[in-house]
C-alpha cells in the first residue's frame, strides 16, 4: 500500500507488514534541494511494523541525510526482514550518551 504526506514524502507497507516512509523538507532531517519546489538531495527514513513498533538506527528512530541508493537499500531491507525494535540509546536510562558508532554509514 501507497501513502503521500503533505507534498514531502511517502510511505509504503510491505506484504511482511512492514511500512517505510521517505520524508524531505523543512522539519526532517534532510537536505531541501534549491532546484526543485518539492525536492530535496537527500531525505531522511524511519520503518515501523505491523504493530506499530518503530526500527531503531542505534541511536533514533529516523535516520536522515540519505542518498536515493541508500533509501532503495532500506527499502529493500523493510521488505524483506524483521525490525530492530529495541529501544534506541537514547531512550535507555542507562546509558543517555551517544552510540558513535551507529552514526558511521
Amino acid at each position: 500500500m501507497f501513502g503521500a504526506s503533505g507534498n514531502k514524502g511517502f510511505k509504503i507497507t510491505f506484504a511482511n507488514g512492514n511500512t517505510i516512509s521517505v520524508q524531505w523538507g523543512p522539519m526532517n532531517y534532510c537536505e531541501p534541494s534549491a532546484k526543485h519546489d518539492w525536492g530535496a538531495e537527500n531525505v531522511e527514513v524511519a520503518a515501523w511494523d505491523k504493530d506499530q513498533n518503530w526500527h531503531n538506527f542505534g541511536c533514533d528512530q529516523v535516520d536522515g541525510w540519505r542518498t536515493p541508493e541508500q533509501v532503495l537499500e532500506f527499502m529493500n531491507f523493510v521488505a524483506n526482514n524483521k525490525l530492530n525494535i529495541s529501544s534506541p540509546s537514547y531512550m535507555d536510562d542507562e546509558d543517555v550518551s551517544p552510540n558513535l558508532e551507529n552514526f558511521v554509514k
